[in-house]
């Protein structure tokens, strides 16, 4: 158990981090925009700080961050584009401006940030592709220029699905989660985008598991530790927005 921060708490993925983390018995403290659309049932357990991340002043971020254990960030949004990119570097400089004694720092970016294969080439470099996953490249780069124990979790698409559990689900550190077949380093930039685009059906995950898996790792310097993680689904299971396409075995 301990003393946690979750930034975004009233929106999907937040939702899911706060119900976890509360039943996990730790700590927590929110700050959301509009404190009336946290779940009902979590509002008296929670410390609730009434702001705006993409204003907040860094030393008003940093007072209400200090003394916390670890802070998940599940506020804004890769096409709010420049917006996000602010807001990211926000929370970081906030983070930056505390004693040594800093929280372990979630951060959520996209499958797209990770590599594809061994040649070390990324989603977020393909043509289409990058026109709108740019922002998760520039969050990545503030990550790196800084000092702070972050985690930066990549996952496909999620969707309002029961979890299936972290034991089921198949995680990596900086690539890609998912088999990649290995013509792809042959392959020129401009044809791995469909290459690319079919694989995403194996990462979209539940929120619930999303959620499950950073607060599973909160610990100060981890195996975690300023690395990008993927999440995939179980082999032979693909994902739609509104349903799973298939099942996976449970051998």
């Amino acid at each position: 158990m301990g003393r946690l921060i979750i930034l975004g708490a009233a929106g999907s993925l937040g939702r899911h981090a706060l119900r976890q983390a509360l039943a996990a018995g730790h700590q927590v403290t929110v700050l959301v925009r509009t404190p009336a659309r946290l779940p009902s049932e979590t509002g008296p357990l929670v410390a609730t700080y009434t702001g705006d991340l993409n204003t907040i002043a860094p030393a008003d971020l940093a007072g209400i961050v200090s003394e916390q254990d670890a802070l998940i960030n599940c506020a804004g949004h890769v096409t709010d584009g420049e917006g996000f990119v602010g807001l990211v570097d926000r929370v970081v400089t906030s983070v930056e401006r505390l004693p040594p004694q800093r929280p372990v720092c979630w951060f959520l970016a996209g499958a797209a940030l990770l590599d594809i294969d061994a040649s070390g080439r990324r989603g977020v470099e393909l043509p289409k592709v990058k026109s709108i996953y740019w922002p998760h490249r520039v969050n990545f780069e503030r990550l790196a220029r800084s000092q702070l124990d972050w985690r930066l979790l990549c996952p496909g698409p999620m969707v309002e699905q029961p979890a299936l559990g972290l034991d089921r689900l198949r995680t990596s550190m900086d690539r890609l989660p998912v088999q990649v077949p290995a013509f792809a380093r042959s392959l020129p930039t401009p044809l791995l985008v469909p290459l690319f685009a079919s694989l995403v059906p194996q990462m979209i995950v539940p929120y619930a598991d999303a959620a499950a898996l950073m607060l599973a790792n909160i610990e100060p310097g981890s195996a975690m530790t300023r690395h990008r993680l993927g999440l995939a689904l179980p082999p032979g299971m693909r994902g739609r927005k509104s349903r799973w396409a298939a099942k996976a075995s449970h051998a």
